[in-house]
């Protein structure tokens, strides 16, 4: 009998490994592969919708060039490609998003009547506007006396701006407010 064998036992040539434990070498890794994978497509809690917001930092820095500094706003700005309140979110950004920002703003004291009355811009009143999102709707007036201008949307929404927005504003100067609704496509 071989002493480094001992009693009743065989030892395995060198570089091999027994079944079970080339099953828990190859196993224990895939395992871990499957449960991330499961965590990762398991449907979570629903999300809310886009929450109105109140900050103007992001409304100046945007538009605040073309309409004046604004004193107050309510608005929403989300990603139009995700459902609101779905549980689902992309996890994987793709090549372009497509940011929605609406809302309704207050200009300085006189600010639509400064904007509107710019010959090139040619305000006319505007149509029934496009209903806003029911989060927004208790911040728009009844009543209101909407102006637009294709042109002010297009000096607004010009090729060199960021992430390529589009859209249109409406102004009231009776109650110097304006309203918005663009779509920003970053590439």
């Amino acid at each position: 009998m071989d002493a480094q064998r001992g009693p009743g036992r065989q030892q395995e040539p060198r570089g091999r490994t027994n079944r079970r434990r080339f099953l828990l070498i190859a196993g224990i890794p895939l395992l871990a592969v499957g449960a991330g994978t499961a965590y990762a497509v398991w449907p979570g809690p629903a999300r809310p919708g886009p929450q109105v917001r109140t900050d103007l930092e992001p409304l100046n820095a945007r538009f605040g060039p073309y309409v004046g500094t604004l004193g107050e706003a309510h608005w929403l700005g989300y990603d139009i490609d995700e459902k609101p309140g779905s549980a689902e979110s992309r996890t994987i950004p793709s090549p372009d998003s497509r940011i929605r920002l609406v809302g309704v703003a207050r200009l300085a004291a006189g600010g639509a009547a400064a904007i509107t009355g710019r010959a090139e811009h040619a305000f006319a009143p505007a149509a029934a506007p496009a209903e806003l999102p029911a989060e927004l709707a208790p911040y728009a007036p009844a009543g209101a006396a909407w102006q637009h201008s294709g042109q002010f949307d297009a000096h607004a929404n010009h090729k060199g701006a960021e992430g390529h927005p589009s859209g249109e504003y409406l102004f009231d100067t009776a109650r110097d407010l304006v309203r918005f609704d663009l779509l920003y496509l970053y590439t």
